[in-house]
């Protein structure tokens, strides 16, 4: 009898085991082939607004930056400030690390691009601190970034994601 329901019971972890990994399967094919979700896509967009605007107010930069959410970056990097040899700046932003939390690509990540996006608007280009200069992180925390750090700090991802602090 005790066999009998063991037999069950891991039966019936096998079968929920699957039913989970069938699920998040569906969801990672879905978040590849599939643009952002629309409320993502507004909560950029009124992030990088709120970006223009402060860069207006505090540097007196009125210029649109082209923001381009991109699934053709590695994994590793979560965004991208560009410069192109015609002067065009781009941001770009790494599709792929919107999965692992939204909020921090937008609160964090953004702004972040954003200041690099600023210093070559400014004229400003240099290697320092692999272009995370002094007067970069300035102008980052002008524009209210919540980390101005050289590079991702995971556990602020991981953090973000847990309901237990």
């Amino acid at each position: 009898m005790f066999l009998k329901r063991l037999n069950y019971f891991f039966l019936s972890i096998t079968i929920l085991g699957s039913i989970f990994l069938v699920y998040s399967w569906i969801n990672t094919y879905n978040f590849k082939n599939n643009p952002l979700d629309e409320k993502i896509v507004k909560k950029v967009k009124e992030k990088q607004y709120y970006l223009e605007k402060l860069s207006y107010q505090k540097f007196g930069i009125n210029r649109k930056i082209p923001l381009i959410i991109s699934d053709k970056m590695p994994s590793k990097l979560f965004g991208a400030a560009t410069y192109s040899k015609n002067g065009q700046i781009s941001i770009y932003l790494n599709k792929k690390r919107f999965k692992e939390s939204s909020e921090y690509m937008i609160n964090d990540v953004l702004p972040h691009e954003y200041a690099h996006a600023l210093m070559f608007v400014k004229g400003y280009f240099t290697d320092e601190n692999g272009g995370h200069s002094k007067q970069w992180q300035n102008i980052c925390i002008e524009l209210e970034g919540i980390n101005c750090n050289r590079f991702v700090d995971h556990d602020d991802v991981i953090m973000g994601k847990s309901i237990f602090f």
